[in-house]
């Protein structure tokens, strides 16, 4: 396994200068972080793919698609500039150092339309089967992100992103999957995770509340097991948002300090996943 931390537990905004960040990552003895695409420019991740050498530190990125750029969309020019988006994401991804790309690639976070849900699916599919070749061309692969049924109707489970990714027909599309929301929306989370197989491409870990992996009632045994029956040995980034009163704890509905020192919550969650994972 290799251990990486999301360098959104320090930012209060998505556009933060990140270069005190992967300052810290390294000092913690993280392998790698994962950085947001949401704010990103050229020239920042140029400079980015310089600090991260330098720190030694490999990279993953996480990405999502505005309402303009919905791949889900009726409308063949919204659907346009969501590929268009995609393809610009692969190439920052390389740009970065990067191999891995994932998280809410197929829809718009918090778009729900559940009477049109299968036509909807279609469409992302489609949409990301024509990214295979950039993803090839980029050395790059692609994570569809199961999140719980507050933030999308659209892929709730890890059945739900594994079907979409083969829907797809790309090898280089998988599935990225989360405690904190396999937590919420599976009955069954060694199941859930064995089922991704290996279309499980990448791996993010907090406890129930998005806090520290270990201090809620996640059960990591099964975590544990579910990752074992998958066959998986791969990134596993403690993706954790602690911070309230900031636009980026806004976004994501953190309405109270889940944990009051960001870089201690990152050293706790190091020396967890250390522990239960090897």
């Amino acid at each position: 396994m290799r251990y990486g931390v999301h360098a959104g537990l320090w930012m209060a905004r998505w556009t933060d200068e990140i270069a005190p960040i992967l300052r810290t990552v390294a000092e913690l003895g993280f392998d790698g972080v994962e950085i947001s695409l949401l704010g990103m420019t050229d020239e920042k991740a140029g400079a980015l793919s310089r600090l991260l050498r330098d720190h030694g530190l490999a990279v993953t990125c996480s990405d999502g698609l505005s309402r303009a750029a919905d791949i889900t969309s009726e409308d063949a020019e919204v659907r346009a500039a969501g590929v268009a988006h995609l393809r610009w994401a692969i190439r920052t991804v390389a740009a970065m150092g990067g191999t891995g790309l994932a998280g809410v690639v197929y829809a718009p976070w918090g778009v729900f339309d559940p009477d049109r849900k299968a036509e909807r699916r279609a469409r992302s599919a489609e949409a990301l089967a024509l990214i295979d070749g950039d993803l090839g061309d980029h050395g790059v692969r692609l994570g569809i992100e199961a999140i719980n049924r507050f933030e999308t109707d659209l892929v709730n489970t890890a059945h739900e992103a594994v079907t979409l990714a083969r829907a797809t027909g790309s090898d280089r599309i998988g599935v990225l999957l989360d405690s904190f929301h396999l937590n919420i929306e599976e009955k069954d989370i060694v199941a859930a995770i064995a089922t991704a197989g290996d279309r499980l491409f990448h791996f993010h870990v907090s406890d129930n509340d998005r806090g520290v992996p270990g201090s809620g009632h996640v059960p990591w045994h099964a975590v544990r097991e579910g990752l074992a029956a998958a066959g998986y040995d791969g990134w596993i980034v403690a993706e954790m948002f602690v911070r309230t009163g900031t636009p980026a704890g806004n976004d994501l509905n953190i309405w109270r300090d889940i944990e009051p020192d960001a870089t201690a919550a990152a050293a706790a969650a190091l020396a967890f996943m250390r522990g239960q994972f090897g």
